[in-house]
This record gives C-alpha cells, structure tokens and sequence, in this order.
C-alpha cells in the first residue's frame, strides 16, 4: 500500500521528539519551532499546501575533548521513504576531513532500508566515526603552525538575486552569516544583493547553506581573493554584516515592484572600495546622479 506524506510527517514529529528528550539541553537541537507547528497544522487539517520541510541541527560531542560537531538535517517531506538531507560539520575539521566524513556518512545512510528511521542512529555514526578525521585535522594545523609564515585568505562573495522580500529568508541570511563571522550586507528589495567576506570555508558554507533547498534565482556573480600573512580581519571593507535598504521607487511596498535605487547602493559601494562591482552586477557601469 503506498505511504502518504501525512504517515512520513507523523513519523518525522515522532523522531523530532524522540530526539528532544535525548538531547535536553539548550544548544544541543537548533529547531524552528515555527516549522514544526506548521507541519502539527497539515496534520490536523490534511488539507492546503504542503507545510515546510523540516530542519534541524544537532550538536553532537565526540571523544573525550568532547568537540563538537554540527550534524545539519532537512528532511523531504517523504522521508523517512526517501533519505534525509544530512551534513556535518565542525570548526575543528578541515575542508578535506569534513569532505571524507560526509562522503562516509551518506554511504552509511545508503546502505539502510527505505522506510527507516535514520537520525538518531546518523547522530551514533557521527559520534563513533567523527575521532579520526578530527585526529587528522590536528595534525595537520600542527605541522601548518610550524611553517615560518602561515598565510591566510580572505574570500568575498558577491552574490545576486531578482529579488530578496521574505522575511523567514532574510533572517536566515543574516543568522548564518552571524554564525560564520561573515561581514558584508544583504540589499533588501529588488534586485537582492549579497556579500559576505570571511574565511574561504565559511563563505563557502553560507553560500552552501542560503541556496538550498530551493532558491532558484540566485548566482554568485564574483568572487575576489585575497592573501595575507597577518589577520585577514585588516583585510574586510565591512566592520558588520549590514541590513541595506534604500529608498525604493514604487508605491507598492514589498511585492515585486519594489526596486531599490541603485544610484544610492552605487554611492555604498564606492564608500566600501567597491565601485566597479556595479557593473560585475548588473552589466552597465554605474554612475551617481547630479545633486
């Protein structure tokens, strides 16, 4: 007999639980209460639009140092009858470790039967596999650190987008570029622009991290690198990441009519040595009107 959606979201809430109790403390299960009271609501009423996937982190201690690591996880609507979106993380891993324990995580959560619960046994995996990698990076920033001169990079992304209007998305852009210590801005409106500018790996995650699932009309139009043997913090236009919105032309509020003035965002880019971005962005070149 075929499993309907509203048997998986029963299922998923069952896991969310299960792994509340196993997980009590503050910080251990970062969770959007929000999300999960929207899928409680499908439930009761079984009818309208499909609510929001569920999303969720964990963090997950491993060894006796206790490190963390941050298992991220989005579940499709079908799951557990179609397998989870899983990645974890850590600020002690390397770029190559982390890639070597999600490449052996997604093997292990291949290798289950369709139709099973799988968090709660991925959280053991990462608990009993996470050791080495976490031994190879130490080893690895070990020898870097005897190195006469250890060079640092910073990396700026700046991103594109028709437009940025939700709110929910929004506050995810700016959580996460808080959480990555990023700084840059987000141009609210249409068109929508980003940029961030931090460490190579967590622009990287941010950029990973806003696109998915679904933000389709999104690009990254350039990216810059630069190379530092100091604090590549001498090196970032930005002080904080900043909540740009400027005077908009239209009357229609925030619907898709609600251009930015981009003689204004111009002016903000020349202030931050930025001018000749303008036209990476948006193909013309920029010019500031009379005043």
């Amino acid at each position: 007999m075929a499993v309907t959606v509203k048997e998986c979201l029963e299922l998923q809430l069952l896991e969310v639980e299960m792994l509340l109790s196993m997980f009590p403390k503050e910080g251990e299960i970062n969770l959007d209460e929000d999300a999960v009271s929207s899928v409680q609501r499908y439930l009761r009423n079984n009818d309208g639009a499909l609510p929001p996937q569920l999303e969720y982190s964990i963090a997950v201690d491993v060894g006796e140092a206790r490190v963390k690591v941050e298992l991220q996880v989005l579940l499709p609507h079908m799951y557990p009858h179609v397998a989870p979106q899983l990645f974890a993380r850590s600020n002690a891993l390397h770029r190559q470790q982390q890639l070597q324990l999600n490449t052996g995580l997604a093997s292990h959560i291949s290798s289950l039967d369709s139709g099973e619960l799988c968090i709660c046994g991925a959280v053991q995996w990462v608990k009993d596999h996470s050791l080495p990698y976490l031994e190879n990076s130490k080893i690895s920033s070990e020898s870097a650190s005897k190195e006469v001169a250890v060079k640092e990079t910073l990396h700026r992304m700046w991103i594109y987008s028709h437009h940025i209007y939700r709110q929910e998305l929004r506050k995810k852009i700016f959580d996460c570029a808080r959480k990555l210590n990023l700084t840059g801005f987000c141009l609210t409106g249409k068109p929508g622009v980003i940029c961030v500018e931090g460490l190579r790996e967590n622009c990287e995650e941010f950029w990973r991290v806003i696109r998915y699932p679904n933000w389709k009309h999104i690009s990254c139009k350039h990216v810059e690198n630069i190379e530092t043997e100091g604090s590549v913090d001498n090196l970032r236009l930005f002080r904080a990441f900043e909540d740009l919105q400027f005077q908009a032309h239209g009357d229609y509020g925030l619907r898709n009519d609600y251009h930015m003035d981009l003689g204004q965002f111009l002016e903000f880019l020349k202030q931050h040595q930025s001018g000749h971005i303008f036209q990476i962005l948006f193909g013309v070149e920029g010019k500031l009107s009379d005043k």
